[in-house]
């Protein structure tokens, strides 16, 4: 097996429905057949992280405890990973499902607003070296005490970079609801352009100006540990091929 390991993070919409589902796993599967250690990181399942907000503040009065918000917040993601081990496994894959802790994903500061302090790569490494895919629940980490806290929007994709980084600055595909990085949002705005290549300083500016492809945070992270990137459309081919690629002075990725 490839010693240089991949992170493949999916979004919300790319786990949107069982068939979504369905196709993250077959995309998983081809990058571990052709040889390549691979960590997946997701998000809650489209729409999932807004119906729970609801439902908390509908028991809470509008004033949802902390705690028990970010206990709440953080199913959403470890159902998505329970739902793709489990569709790995279907495929004949070893996976399992890990909570953000569990993956050694450790976090500081208050309920509903932390950030990633450190991630320690052992526990992935062991499942790698088992032969086993480790699902990684995104936008969630374990502080020193013991709880659970999110990461606010966007932190699955600050959770894969931050474990790519732990890995040596592992490959890191970011798959999403549109083909690439666009210098304008495409759903707004009919005439975005598609970027094919973009240095990461570059992808660090247009995410901290609106652009949201990436979580301006990751991008920062990524630039920060060099951390190379791939951003394309859950609907595209397998390998990964085309979308957007980031990486210092361009440098190429390998083809996958």
């Amino acid at each position: 097996m490839s010693a240089e390991p991949i992170v493949i993070k999916f979004g919300g919409t790319s786990l949107g429905s069982p068939a979504r589902i369905r196709r993250a796993a077959r995309r998983v599967a081809a990058h571990v057949r052709r040889g390549r250690p691979t960590v997946v990181v997701v998000s809650a399942m489209g729409g999932a992280t807004d119906r729970i907000v609801r439902l908390l503040a509908s028991v809470s009065g509008g004033r949802p405890d902390g705690r028990e918000a970010d206990r709440a917040l953080a199913t959403g993601e470890d159902l998505s990973a329970a739902l793709l081990a489990a569709a790995l496994r279907s495929l004949g894959l070893d996976a399992r499902s890990l909570r953000g802790g569990e993956a050694g994903v450790w976090a500081q500061g208050g309920f509903c607003g932390g950030h990633v302090e450190d991630v320690d790569p052992a526990p992935v490494r062991r499942l790698l070296a088992a032969g086993t895919v480790p699902v990684v629940s995104g936008f969630q980490g374990a502080r020193d005490d013991g709880e659970t806290v999110t990461l606010g929007r966007g932190g699955s994709d600050t959770s894969a970079v931050a474990l790519a980084a732990a890995l040596g600055s592992a490959e890191c595909h970011i798959v999403t609801d549109v083909p690439g990085v666009f210098d304008r949002d495409p759903r707004a705005h009919g005439d975005a352009r598609r970027i094919g290549e973009i240095d990461p300083l570059a992808l660090v500016v247009l995410a901290e100006g609106g652009a949201r492809v990436v979580h301006p945070t990751a991008a920062r992270l990524a630039l920060e540990r060099g951390v190379p990137l791939r951003v394309y459309h859950h609907r595209a081919a397998l390998s990964g091929r085309g979308g957007t690629v980031v990486a210092p002075a361009i440098r190429a990725l390998e083809a996958v």
